[in-house]
């Protein structure tokens, strides 16, 4: 794992396989686990930042490339949100992180997909969640044309549905796209550095990487993938809910959608842009920290 600027702390890598899938993990610390999940198109990298801060809360910390994320492996099918969500809670029984309904979970963008569908499933596997910077489609959800700044937030929602074209546009290009998300969807792009932007880009280059990551929009935004998002906002999470939003992002859109649908609900909206736990990461990591101690 060459691929990033060594770090100020020491993480130990792994790999796991679960069926015919090895995943890539990271963890350090001893104590409570606590679950974090990175979105797209990024890798567990993005938490770098926050990471020290939760260890630093006597937090057992561990970041997970879903599949078809990062270092983990990215097979032809598979990233419909409930195989996803089995596959991580396949990963958290493995690991025993679920015995003491000790095991918080931390998500991000595409990681929150992953985790409020393991949250529905699986609500035995946490004791809280954090979802950020993500929004609740559903069949009957309003898609006006939107306007400029909406149209540089979701455009590329309908890019990555697209079939086989965005791979064929993209492929030796990844710099100059996720450049152009990284420099449009933040508030200060310089937070993710050129070093950043080395590694993702070659994670994304990598083979099969782009298809998987944009298969996750395919699929969310497949008819069943949004039927089956209705039927999940239907049914109540049981645990503890934060919602993160950023000013230059979602803000408090995912608040309002699961107003019903978490009784236990809090919402902040944070300043910056989308990519909040490499914008804003000490702010992340402390609003964290005061939901989870709000808790208690």
């Amino acid at each position: 794992m060459t691929m990033y600027q060594a770090l100020a702390f020491d993480l130990a890598h792994h790999r796991i396989t679960l069926g015919e899938v090895q995943l890539h993990y990271a963890e350090i610390g001893q104590g409570e686990p606590v679950l974090l999940l990175p979105g797209w198109p990024q890798t567990w990298y993005a938490w770098r930042h926050v990471i020290p801060i939760l260890q630093s809360e006597g937090r057992r910390v561990i970041v997970l490339d879903p599949r078809g994320l990062g270092a983990s492996d990215k097979p032809s099918q598979g990233y419909d949100l409930d195989s996803v969500a089995a596959e991580v809670h396949d990963f958290i029984t493995q690991l025993g992180l679920a015995d003491a309904n000790s095991l918080d979970i931390v998500s991000h963008d595409v990681g929150s997909w992953i985790a409020y569908a393991l949250a529905v499933a699986y609500p035995g596997d946490m004791r809280r969640l954090v979802l950020s910077e993500m929004t609740i489609q559903t069949p009957d959800a309003a898609r006006p044309i939107p306007d400029e700044s909406g149209n540089i937030a979701t455009w590329h929602f309908s890019f990555n549905r697209l079939t086989d074209l965005p791979e064929a546009l993209v492929s030796g290009r990844e710099r100059l796209f996720l450049d152009w998300l990284f420099d449009h969807k933040t508030i200060w792009p310089e937070k993710i550095d050129n070093i950043a932007r080395e590694h993702y880009t070659r994670s994304f280059a990598a083979p099969h990487a782009a298809k998987a990551g944009f298969d996750y929009y395919r699929e969310l935004l497949s008819e069943n993938g949004l039927k089956r998002m209705a039927e999940r906002i239907a049914q109540p999470l049981t645990m503890p809910v934060l919602t993160i939003g950023a000013e230059g992002g979602v803000q408090n859109r995912l608040g309002q959608s699961l107003a019903d649908a978490a009784p236990m609900l809090q919402s902040v909206v944070l300043a910056g842009g989308h990519y909040l736990p490499e914008e804003a990461p000490e702010a992340f990591a402390q609003a964290v920290i005061a939901f989870w101690r709000d808790t208690e």
